[in-house]
């Protein structure tokens, strides 16, 4: 009875926004209730999900410092030639367009947030951070996030937080009690076993992730760091080889990413003057969508649990990413247009 008012639920919400969240497509995608119900018991950890790479790099200010993580010759050049070093900054350090909202409401279900601490600023006001900081600090993002989480009752997110730059115990204490303040009982402890059904039963929609082991350890709320798969490529089929080399070594038994994102370097921007990380991507973008497709989710070696990448929301790349799941159930036929039967699970990851 409960499974079928959230499946109410979402029809309603497809009808009055116009935008279709994971799960509500993919409930769009089967018209047997019974098997909604059956699946709701579904493993972990089987479900892919979609990612956005250094989420917030669609407000950097333009105006700020230059981050203190990065190299001394980055920080010289852009103080001695600030006009022409500031714009190549922006140009490769913006990975996203869409805002937080935006990216939820296109399928994002993973939010990369890169955190740190001005150290110039002598408030606890902590922004997000690519080579320059954010126009927005992390608290304000939070609140939109709950406020998106909200209005989505059957969605669940993982919040990511990593980098962590500039960052003292003292505000790892503060960040900390602001996740808690804001999520509350949504946050779900690391020791539950994140089944889509349990999810909704007990009311949980976020899952943090915390890239400091001790501050983990101080709170059942927080989850380990979660491996990103990071090629470090500047060239798609160097950053296809190199996922398809971690498939082979086994995939972690919990959650991790598979990072499409290629990664400019110092010679490729110099080879490459008037291009920009967008570009970049865009290029890349056919051959990657190819790679995607032919993932599939669940807990053998070689699946695939989620997959970021930068400028979300571009082309039908999300789309693609949503349909793997349904490679799941071999039980639940759903045809799809030029791709054969397919098949669905509603665990939660």
């Amino acid at each position: 009875m409960c499974a079928m008012k959230m499946l109410s639920g979402c029809q309603n919400y497809q009808k009055s926004s116009g935008i279709l969240p994971s799960l509500t497509y993919l409930f769009q995608r089967i018209g047997r209730k019974k098997k909604i119900i059956e699946e709701l018991h579904g493993a972990e950890s089987e479900r892919i999900k979609l990612g956005s790479h250094d989420t917030m790099t669609y407000c950097l200010d333009k105006n700020s410092a230059v981050s203190g993580n990065e190299s001394k010759l980055v920080k010289f050049l852009n103080k001695c030639m600030p006009c022409i070093v500031r714009p190549i900054i922006m140009k490769w350090s913006i990975t996203q367009v869409l805002t937080v909202t935006e990216q939820l409401e296109a399928g994002v279900r993973y939010l990369d947030f890169r955190i740190a601490h001005k150290s110039s600023d002598p408030s606890t006001n902590l922004y997000f951070v690519h080579m320059v900081y954010t126009t927005v600090i992390v608290q304000d993002i939070l609140w939109e996030v709950l406020k998106w989480l909200e209005t989505h009752p059957q969605e669940v997110v993982i919040l990511a937080c990593r980098n962590f730059d500039g960052l003292t115990k003292k505000l790892h204490c503060h960040l900390i009690t602001c996740i808690k303040q804001i999520f509350q009982c949504k946050l779900c402890p690391r020791n539950v076993v994140p089944t889509l059904r349990t999810m909704w039963q007990r009311g949980y929609q976020v899952i943090v992730s915390y890239e400091e082991d001790l501050e983990v350890l101080k709170h059942c709320e927080l989850w380990p760091a979660i491996p990103y798969w990071w090629g470090n490529k500047t060239t798609t089929h160097a950053l296809i080889q190199f996922l398809e080399l971690m498939k082979q070594m086994g995939r972690p038994e919990t959650f991790f990413v598979a990072g499409i994102n290629l990664t400019e370097n110092l010679r490729y921007i110099l080879v490459h003057p008037f291009g920009s990380l967008k570009t970049m991507t865009l290029r890349s973008l056919p051959c990657l969508k190819i790679w995607v497709r032919k993932q599939y989710p669940g807990p053998q070696k070689e699946c695939i649990n989620i997959i970021a990448g930068d400028f979300i929301g571009n082309d039908d790349f999300v789309r693609d990413v949503i349909e793997l799941n349904t490679k799941i159930n071999p039980q639940l036929d759903c045809p799809s247009k030029g791709s054969g039967p397919k098949n669905i699970s509603f665990s939660a990851f």
